[in-house]
């Protein structure tokens, strides 16, 4: 990708030697009580895909070397589909009116390979400047997220199953479940094994949780941005013939005590809620959600 320099800001498409800073990034801008932005784990998880396929989804804006926002691009748009780009702005660059300026300028010019013509989506939910300039240039609210957190000052309640670390000789039971859970998932042991390779994974954890059956049951992943730090709860799935038996919960709490265990502050997660059994699962494991947000969306 051609590198942009406008207002000493360089807008760059990143190398997979280069993802490390990019993943650390995101990690430093990790927040307590901030809004859940784009997250280290966002960038594990797409890792299964492998390290280049990653560094073609992501956009890095930085000034004198140092990094402001990053961007994640959804690269799954069929033709004439919708752009969608996930960011993750800096706390120092929360006022920055240039950075906003840049940022919404690569938007909303096709040629800078950020977004599409046409109608487009951005997650963006920190960067005063930013947002508030989206909203100025005519983008609109799109469909609401459900944004939730667990406080893990203290100890996390069991949660009824039995819970083993994924490694190697599990992955194949990981990888059914996942696929179990979600009609349209592709996970195989081989991309469980190449997600295990990725600088992110080497502060993440996937937890699986068998019934009574000794049957794997759920699973989650979960992603520590370092200590003192939200971690991220990303993905969380039942295998579709032992829904309704308390197995979300179960594996939620699985995975929030193994944030604490890494040093997390908080469980962090989003949902769109329309996705009503989703956001109420997390809330019968002690997540509590401030309300609604919603992402901006260009219209056609």
């Amino acid at each position: 990708m051609r590198l942009y320099r406008r207002m000493a800001i360089a807008l760059k498409q990143p190398t997979a030697d280069e993802l490390a800073d990019a993943v650390e990034a995101l990690a430093s801008w990790q927040r307590e009580g901030a809004p859940v932005q784009l997250h280290p784990g966002d960038l594990g998880w797409h890792w299964r895909f492998g390290a280049d396929s990653l560094a073609r989804a992501l956009r890095v804006w930085s000034r004198d070397h140092k990094i402001l926002a990053v961007g994640f691009v959804d690269l799954d748009v069929p033709a004439g589909g919708e752009g969608v780009i996930r960011m993750g702005v800096a706390p120092g660059a929360d006022q920055d009116d240039d950075l906003a300026r840049v940022l919404v300028d690569d938007m909303e010019d096709p040629s800078r390979g950020v977004l599409p013509a046409g109608t487009a989506i951005v997650e963006a939910r920190f960067g005063q400047a930013f947002r508030s300039l989206l909203t100025a240039r005519g983008w609109v609210d799109d469909k609401p997220w459900t944004p939730l957190q667990r406080n893990l000052a203290e100890p996390v309640e069991d949660g009824g199953l039995r819970v083993e670390t994924v490694g190697p000789d599990r992955a194949e039971q990981r990888a059914s479940v996942q696929r179990s859970a979600f009609d349209r998932s592709t996970f195989t042991v081989e991309r469980w094994l190449t997600m295990a390779t990725g600088v992110p994974y080497q502060q993440a954890r996937c937890v699986l949780g068998y019934d009574s059956d000794d049957k794997p049951v759920a699973a989650a992943t979960v992603w520590s941005a370092g200590p003192g730090r939200p971690g991220l709860l990303e993905p969380m799935g039942v295998h579709r013939e032992h829904r309704g038996q308390g197995h979300g919960r179960g594996i939620t709490l699985a995975a929030a005590a193994a944030l604490r265990e890494m040093g997390s502050s908080t469980a962090i997660v989003a949902t769109p809620t329309s996705n009503a059994a989703a956001v109420a699962t997390y809330l019968a494991a002690g997540f509590r959600t401030e309300g609604e947000v919603t992402d901006f969306r260009r219209p056609a």
